[in-house]
């Protein structure tokens, strides 16, 4: 009974591209061979034969580390830095007698720093396991044995497993798909997770297995799966089935893949074929391309500066302390008796003096350590993460409509926010929302719809003439009903069933008809409501069937055989139901530009239902068909100057004879498994798709995004320059390029295009490589004549816009470099019907064309290449799937949110990260220079000048608190000034705070200060009597007045470079401070054997003292006065921007635009991109012809 209903199913099958019965005459012989080894005893897992192949359970671990690999791989990953390499090296010299101090006190500091990085990456590590056991325990139906199937987790599955999962489930391993719900086998599946697609896949299971739809069914199921090895391959299967003794085969058909979901499907049944990391989506699950930020890899470089610095001072110290050694002996008497070289073997031995150099050179190479900041490193992570932190909870990037708020997917690239000079964007669901709107259309040459899109608006601004509504869009409004999503459409002639009046209704009704059938969408009915919507695989597909409904031709049902419609009756003036036989769905690609369907109705009339670009459609008409052919291109120019994106609908009849030779070649092609299996299919279908009736066009709008021109209006005022790389035709593209201000009026637009008639004529006689070698010599001579036109002009702005041919050319090894000069000359540049390929490759040379920070957002799968390829890649959570997001380094849910992220925490994060790192040279030198001077002091003898635990928790404790505080909470400017004066962005991109110039003032300075210390301290208390008894100061005396200067100077120094001051910055830096003097007390307090020379130190001899106190307030004002002198000098009579923008605020006088207009003035560069660029020009064309009037008046006079 079961063989017949499936024999009845087969004969109304759906076949299509996407779907079809899986009856291929497959050659299966390379299955059980190398890379086809993989072999699963269905419902047997448990058998001999499947125990000995071993396959992995289906565990899956996203984690770096485990319990026995996490402090082996973790400890190698920080010993990679070679600054923790170089520490580990002192720590380990420590341990010898060379040592100036403990090992202890060496090794203490690498340990903190060392293990908080270590903690972080547990930390981190432990979410992702957290992550993996919530996936792990996840709850599917296997089968138990006697037709019954029990929950258990998917960590439990084998492969052989037999699985029942049920609608809105993912799949929890890769399966063979056995049966459905559905009696012919079918199940819908949903891919986002795995290619960022939202549209909804069709998977079939065999016609043997269809059957198969109880759980009984299954108590007896044997099945022996022979199939290919795991790969990341996620569009092939190779595979075959052996099932009561017969085999079948597997294609991509029956495979479900893990992370998948089952949608409009009540339950399937499925074998596991693949388990954990076998499946194709762990397969694919490939780290991202590492990336690091231009300031991070200078960083890198300035310590191998420093550690070259150190190594050259220790060799000098080194060589003045042996030729000192070498004349230490004279007349038999030592010169330095108080260094007892009686008492060391070597060290200070006359005899042996250049010996004496060497291990003086590896004790100085302890000693001098401290010049590298050990704790930079961990600092800048800790900050990093911090600063990450604060971007996702800016409710300012938070978006309620979609409850999406911005998320740092990485905190590598913090800085690179705030240094970006070229923004390479795509425009469907990025600078636009990609959700369509039905908004006209060309029905039997008339053109209805009285709509205005936002691109109409802004011509009619360009223009100076406002739009003027029609008196049936008025009498719309006042009748309007609630938006509907999808349908923006307004003319009373064909809604609400008037189109039964028009001249041409027949026309229409085959019109809507088609958009009510010609589609992949899928109903979904609320029952409580009735009302019906649409999983549609584009937003374009979901806006027609919409408009469809709306108009009176309500799509309702689908099955695999059949859809059905609710229709107008034009007779009868009521809406009847018509079913129609679904017996092909051609469906739509890249290079077929068209989609078609083939149905019977019921009468027998057999309809090929099309839809497709004007530049496939219009060429395949029937010469009766070209009725209102001139017209509708009329009216598509019309459209397309509109911004709206166009398809043209056609139909043709055919009689049984030809759709039966059109069946069986299609057929034969879909059956083959030959390499030009794809071709054939295609061919099949080029020859059915021919000799249309021309019904229309339609037009949708894919609306700007909210704030969209006022964005690129406040990026192009920040000096950052924005490339469009969309696929959609030139004509669309200048016109969003109008309406989102990146182009304007009066700005010369530079076409690069292969639509000339001389490159359209040799393409008619199809010579490839003549088509070739001319477009080659057409493009160069189009960069040529541009290139020359910049270069002649210093006022004008120009925008290049170039289509998809001729980039191909344009991005050629011999021509990209002029292709690039010249775009970089423009104030704008869109790239027409690009590729995904070829945005990747404009992103690569734009960023090593011109060495700048490149920033590339996208929302599609498309997009990918480009924001992997870029510096920082920004994804757009829109409707377009989690590809891009998953694939960038930043997610936000709207382009606007790109303003406050790089004006103003690209701008906070780069100042704060660039001042910090720039402090922590400062303070290491300071603290280092004067451990060298005091070595120097003594004659290079390897004396520290601090006690072991001072030299410890300085960086550790001491000053590392304050710069943490910096570089997460400090602002120059408040978020408001940043986005009211743009242009203090371009800070970040001249680099003009991380500058050698500006790290080398900061050496200095610390250098400077480092002196002064010592030699202020040296002087005040060398001839002085320090205690009651008339005792000069000891050397623990000395070090202990000089650390407490060097604290008291370098946080005092934070304190004045900060420009924000918070809570927690004043109890860091002076907690720190206060925490110094509380060490003193404690540490003093521990037995000698412990503290050495600083036991009681403070209590007994510096802090009853005055002169301690008065030496330490004397120098600490003394060090800091020339670098306070400097900063008020240079504010006041040298200001940067941002030190205008604070005076603004200071004089109050933040309000007055005629101020703040001359501060922008003085920007770095002028704004040719944008809503004040437009509003310059035309200020300045009012002021030239003022002045023009003005000369001629004079004249005439």
């Amino acid at each position: 009974m079961a063989r017949g209903r499936r024999r009845e199913l087969l004969l109304s099958r759906l076949y299509a591209f996407a779907c079809g019965a899986s009856r291929f005459e497959a050659d299966v012989s390379q299955v059980g061979g190398p890379g086809f080894s993989r072999v699963a005893f269905a419902n047997e897992p448990d058998s001999i034969e499947a125990s000995n192949l071993n396959y992995g359970s289906n565990y899956v671990s996203t984690t770096k580390y485990n319990a026995a690999t996490f402090f082996p791989k973790a400890l190698f990953e920080q010993f990679r830095r070679v600054a923790n390499m170089f520490f580990l090296f002192v720590g380990c010299l420590s341990f010898t007698s060379l040592a100036p101090y403990s090992a202890v006190s060496a090794i203490f500091p690498l340990i903190v720093v060392i293990g908080a990085t270590m903690a972080k990456e547990a930390v981190e590590d432990w979410r992702r396991y957290q992550q993996d056991i919530e996936v792990n325990n996840r709850k599917v139906k296997l089968h138990q044995g006697g037709g019954t199937f029990k929950f258990t987790e998917w960590r439990n599955l084998r492969v052989g497993d037999i699985v029942k999962v049920e609608k809105d489930s993912f799949f929890p391993a890769d399966l063979v798909l056995l049966s459905s719900s559905y009696d012919d086998g079918i199940c819908y599946v949903e891919t986002m997770n795995l290619d960022g697609e939202t549209n909804l896949k069709l998977k079939q299971a065999l016609e043997v297995t269809t059957g198969l739809q109880s759980d009984s069914s299954y108590q007896d199921f044997k099945a022996i799966i022979k199939c290919e090895d795991p790969n990341a391959s996620l569009y092939t299967y190779v595979g075959t089935m052996e099932y009561e003794d017969r085999q079948y085969p597997l294609s991509p058909q029956q495979l479900l893949l893990r992370d998948s979901k089952l949608r409009n499907t009540d339950f399937i049944y499925g074998v596991v074929v693949f388990t954990g990391r076998d499946t194709k989506v762990m397969q694919n699950a490939t780290d991202p391309p590492s990336k690091r930020s231009k300031i991070e890899r200078l960083m890198d470089r300035l310590i191998y500066l420093l550690m070259s610095s150190l190594v050259s001072i220790a060799f000098i110290g080194s060589v003045v302390f042996g030729v000192k050694t070498n004349d230490d002996l004279q007349d038999g008497k030592m010169k330095r008796w108080y260094l007892r070289p009686d008492d060391s073997p070597i060290y200070f031995d006359p005899t042996r003096a250049a010996v004496a150099a060497i291990l003086h050179f590896l004790t100085a190479m302890m000693l001098y350590s401290y010049f590298v900041p050990i704790s930079l490193y961990v600092s800048i992570e800790i900050v990093k993460v911090l600063q990450t932190v604060f971007i996702n909870q800016d409710i300012q990037m938070y978006h309620e409509e979609s409850d999406k708020p911005a998320h740092a997917r990485t905190s590598n690239l913090n800085e690179e926010l705030g240094q970006v000079d070229t923004i390479l964007s795509d425009k469907t669901g990025t600078l636009t929302c990609n959700s369509m709107e039905f908004i006209k259309c060309s029905i039997a040459g008339t053109s209805y719809g009285h709509g205005f899109t936002e691109v109409e608006r802004a011509m009619a601004r360009r223009k100076g003439s406002p739009l003027v509504e029609t008196e049936g869009s008025r009498e719309h409004h006042e009748n309007a009903k609630p938006a509907i999503k999808g349908f923006n459409f307004d003319d009373a002639r064909i809604m609400y069933g008037n189109w039964i009046k028009e001249p041409h209704a027949d026309v229409i009704r085959m019109f809507f008809r088609l958009l009510a059938i010609c589609h992949t969408a899928i109903p979904e009915v609320d029952e409580e409501k009735g009302n019906v919507s649409y999983e549609a695989e584009s937003p374009d597909e979901a806006a027609f069937v919409i408009a469809a409904r709306e108009l009176g031709f309500e799509f309702y049902q689908r099955t695999q055989t059949s859809i059905s419609i609710r229709e107008l009756d034009p007779i009868s003036s009521k809406h009847v139901e018509k079913s129609y036989k679904l017996l092909n769905v051609i469906e739509f690609n890249s290079s077929r530009k068209r989609m078609s369907v083939i149905v019977q109705d019921d009468k027998g009339k057999l309809l090929l239902l099309s839809k497709g670009a004007d530049s496939v459609m219009f060429e395949r008409l029937a010469n009766n068909g070209r009725e209102f052919e001139d017209k509708t291109k009329v009216q598509m120019l019309e459209y397309a100057d509109a911004g709206l994106r166009t398809l043209v609908l056609a139909y043709r009849e055919l009689d049984e004879d030809q759709y039966k030779s059109f069946n069986q070649m299609f057929m034969d092609a879909k059956n083959s498994v030959s390499a030009d299996r794809e071709e054939r299919m295609e061919e099949a279908a080029d020859s059915i798709e021919r000799n249309f009736i021309l019904l229309g066009a339609t037009a949708v709008e894919d609306k700007l995004q909210n704030g969209v021109p006022e964005c690129i209006d406040k990026l192009a005022q920040a000096g950052i320059k924005l490339w469009v790389l969309t696929g959609d035709k030139m004509e669309t593209a200048i016109n969003i390029g109008f309406a989102c201000s990146l182009l304007r009026p009066g700005m010369k637009q530079i076409i690069i295009s292969l639509e000339g008639p001389d490159i359209i004529q040799l393409e008619k006689g199809g010579n490839k490589e003549v088509i070739a070698k001319a477009s080659k010599a057409s493009v160069i001579d189009q960069i040529n004549e541009g290139n020359k036109l910049v270069s002649s002009s210093t006022s004008e702005s120009f925008a290049l816009i170039i289509d998809g041919k001729s980039l191909a050319y344009a991005l050629k090894d011999d021509i990209k470099n002029l292709f690039l000069q010249l775009a970089v000359g423009c104030a704008s540049v869109i790239c027409c019907r690009s590729s995904p390929k070829q945005k990747a490759l404009v992103t690569k040379l734009v960023k090593e064309g011109t060495g700048k920070v490149t920033l590339a957002i996208g929302d599609g799968a498309n997009d990918v290449g480009m924001l992997q390829e870029s510096d920082i890649g920004i994804g757009i959570s829109g409707a377009e799937g989690m590809q891009a997001v998953m694939a960038s380094d930043i997610a936000i849910s709207q382009f606007r949110f790109l303003e406050r992220l790089l004006l103003v925490h690209g701008h906070w994060c780069y100042r704060r990260i660039s001042t910090m790192i720039c402090y922590f040279f400062y303070k290491n030198l300071t603290f280092g220079v004067t451990i060298f001077l005091y070595e120097a002091y003594t004659t290079f003898s390897g004396q520290p000048a601090y006690n072991d635990w001072y030299l410890s928790l300085y960086n550790v404790f001491f000053s590392s608190l304050p710069v943490i505080a910096l570089g997460v909470f400090d602002q120059d400017v408040s978020a408001r000034f940043c986005l009211k004066f743009p242009m203090l962005y371009q800070e970040g991109v001249q680099n003009v705070l991380f500058s050698w110039r500006r790290i080398l003032g900061w050496m200095f300075a610390g250098v400077c200060n480092g002196i002064s210390i010592f030699f202020l301290c040296s002087a005040a208390l060398q001839h002085q009597a320090f205690r009651r008894g008339g005792e000069v100061v000891s050397f623990d005396v000395l070090g202990g007045t000089m650390y407490t200067c060097v604290v008291w100077v370098v946080n005092c120094h934070m304190a004045l470079s900060i420009t924000y001051f918070t809570v927690i910055q004043h109890v860091f830096i002076w907690g720190s401070i206060a925490l110094w003097y509380i060490f003193l007390l404690v540490y003093g307090a521990l037995p000698p054997s412990f503290t050495t020379n600083a036991y009681q130190v403070f209590v007994e001899v510096l802090a009853p003292a005055p002169s301690y106190w008065i030496t330490t307030l004397f120098v600490v004002a003394a060090t800091l006065v020339p670098y306070f002198s400097y900063s008020s000098i240079q504010m006041r009579f040298f200001p940067m921007y941002h030190n205008m923008v604070q005076w603004i605020r200071y004089d109050g006088q933040a309000d007055d635009p005629e101020y703040c207009q001359i501060v922008r003035q003085r920007s770095v560069r002028p704004t040719t991109v944008g809503v004040s660029a437009r509003v310059d020009a035309k200020v300045s064309q009012s002021q030239s012809s003022s002045a023009t009037r003005v000369h001629h008046a004079v004249h005439s006079s």
